[in-house]
């Protein structure tokens, strides 16, 4: 279920460029769920865009192109649940959007992609809600279609459980959220 969010200048990206991009970046959300290129799968992929007026985005203390790289500015914000991604996982994510990044705007050259950022927003357990109820990531899984018997299952499972248990021996609250539940998978 993640959600990417595109700031980029104004000029920086045409309509073309930008469907282009917009379908690579649902095929890398698709691939960052485990494949679930379900209808549930493609209906939680999101892509926004956010385009900055010239003289709204500074990069080394000026609006000009000193201090930026072709293809231009870009920041690319993924919110994914908490717990969705391993490190490893995390940094092919960085890979695949800068990449889709240059390939849609045509870039190339040995500075190409130096100004292009991607941050990963992990969303806490609990904090992320569909039609005005808060859901988990078993649940997300569900909807999507991701299998529960897998390795990045798993993962996950063991992710909330030791986080459970330095949650405890820290002495928080039962009820202070962020931990996988037991009916969430």
């Amino acid at each position: 279920m993640p959600i990417m969010n595109v700031c980029y200048s104004a000029g920086d990206l045409d309509e073309t460029s930008k469907a282009d991009l917009a379908r690579t970046l649902t095929d890398i959300m698709i691939r960052m769920e485990g494949g679930a290129n379900t209808r549930g799968g493609r209906a939680f992929a999101w892509v926004l865009f956010n385009e900055l007026p010239q003289g709204d985005w500074w990069a080394g203390g000026e609006s000009g192109n000193g201090y930026v790289s072709p293809p231009g500015r870009f920041l690319i914000r993924v919110s994914i649940p908490e717990g969705y991604m391993n490190a490893s996982h995390k940094s092919e994510v960085h890979v695949w959007v800068t990449d889709a990044v240059l390939k849609a705007t045509a870039a190339s050259g040995q500075d190409a992609g130096q100004s292009i950022q991607v941050v990963l927003d992990d969303v806490p357990e609990g904090n992320w809600a569909a039609a005005g109820h808060t859901i988990s990531l078993a649940s997300i899984a569900d909807s999507v279609g991701l299998s529960k018997t897998g390795d990045r299952f798993a993962w996950s499972k063991s992710y909330f459980a030791a986080k459970a248990r330095v949650r405890k021996a820290a002495g928080y609250p039962a009820d202070a959220g962020g931990l996988w539940t037991e009916n969430a998978g």
